[in-house]
């Protein structure tokens, strides 16, 4: 018997088992044999305060100083750049606006990425507070957190059942069994079949995926002060890694909640964008992989009771912003639970509701 059972060990789950230990009892169940093995596992691991909609960048504001400063912290300076081809100017001038970027010559922009390529990628705009996030780390901490009050984790648990009964939760893998007063959906991609089998409405979650190939240093440079780099209209990325160079196709393709991997054709059609602008032609991979990431169906987080049963808490559509917005939605989620007031401000909160949806 729990106060909590968290169904799902990403960051949504890890943080919300670390805020929750504070009021009561914690049980976390991944269906994985590891945490973060998902999305949280495959994330692209940068902090941008000015990245997503609305109410996605009042959570990046209000998670920033727990990111900066929290147990040492676990941001590090990297920058971003946006680069563009001549016919993205429109759109240049536009995305340059809306991340509050300055403008870069093409030498300015040569001296932080040597092979971007000045003929075909002439646009370039560059802010420098943009940072890597240890997701790693970020999650250890939460996890300590939530361990040092008594949480319990348990890997391998793949729900199989769930019902509601005498006030309470039953929750079953099949050879296990969990009873708790209240049930939190951080399931991720498996959202959506996490409420069907509590009973509970579906949102409509949907996974996409997103694939990244990990290429050797282009012509032996040294990329380790390289910025994130970021194709107009979200055309490709690029960020280096432990001396290498993570480049994704920022594909987002529709798929079934599933243990990701990269398709082929559309790895080979990113990089074929990538390798447009720059002047160092990919020769090799040194590998490849894909995640998903989940939106609900207004592109929000969906983080509260569900409105026909307040004892059923979503922390799901994280959509690629959870590690950046995770303080603040773990946040919530505890306020919420105990019935405080929410330290976010009322507007956001009622868009991160599940209630929005009727």
């Amino acid at each position: 018997m729990t106060d909590f059972v968290i169904i799902g060990g990403g960051i949504a789950g890890v943080s919300a088992a670390a805020r929750l230990s504070h009021l009561g009892s914690v049980t976390l169940l991944e269906a994985e044999d590891a945490l973060g093995y998902h999305a949280s596992g495959r994330s692209a691991a940068a902090f941008l305060e000015s990245y997503g909609n609305d109410v996605v960048r009042a959570l990046n504001r209000a998670s920033a100083d727990y990111l900066h400063n929290a147990d040492g912290g676990v941001l590090s300076p990297r920058g971003q750049m946006l680069v563009g081809r001549p016919e993205d100017a429109v759109n240049f001038a536009l995305q340059s606006r809306d991340f509050g970027l300055e403008l870069l010559t093409p030498a300015e922009a040569r001296a932080k990425v040597p092979i971007l390529n000045p003929d075909t990628a002439p646009l370039t705009a560059w802010r420098p507070d943009v940072f890597d996030l240890d997701t790693d780390l970020l999650l250890q901490n939460f996890l300590r957190e939530a361990s040092a009050n008594g949480a319990e984790i348990m890997t391998r648990a793949r729900i199989a059942a769930i019902r509601r009964e005498g006030g309470q939760w039953h929750v079953s893998d099949g050879a296990r069994d969990w009873q708790a007063s209240h049930l939190v959906n951080a399931a991720g991609a498996w959202a959506d079949q996490i409420a069907t089998l509590a009973g509970i409405a579906p949102l409509g979650i949907q996974p996409f995926r997103r694939s990244m190939a990990r290429l050797p240093a282009p012509d032996g440079h040294n990329v380790t002060g390289w910025p994130f780099v970021l194709a107009v209209d979200d055309r490709w990325y690029a960020k280096p890694d432990a001396g290498a160079l993570l480049v994704s196709p920022s594909e987002a393709d529709p798929v079934e909640p599933h243990d990701a991997w990269a398709d082929d054709m559309v790895l080979a059609e990113g990089l074929a964008r990538y390798e447009e602008m720059v002047t160092a032609p990919v020769t090799r991979m040194l590998a490849n992989w894909a995640g998903l990431r989940s939106f609900a169906p207004d592109r929000t987080l969906v983080v509260g009771p569900d409105p026909r049963m307040p004892e059923f808490l979503w922390v799901a559509g994280q959509g690629g912003y959870g590690f950046q917005t995770c303080a603040a939605v773990s946040d919530l989620v505890a306020s919420l639970a105990n019935g405080t007031v929410p330290e976010l401000d009322p507007g956001t909160v009622a868009a991160l509701s599940p209630a929005r949806f009727g």
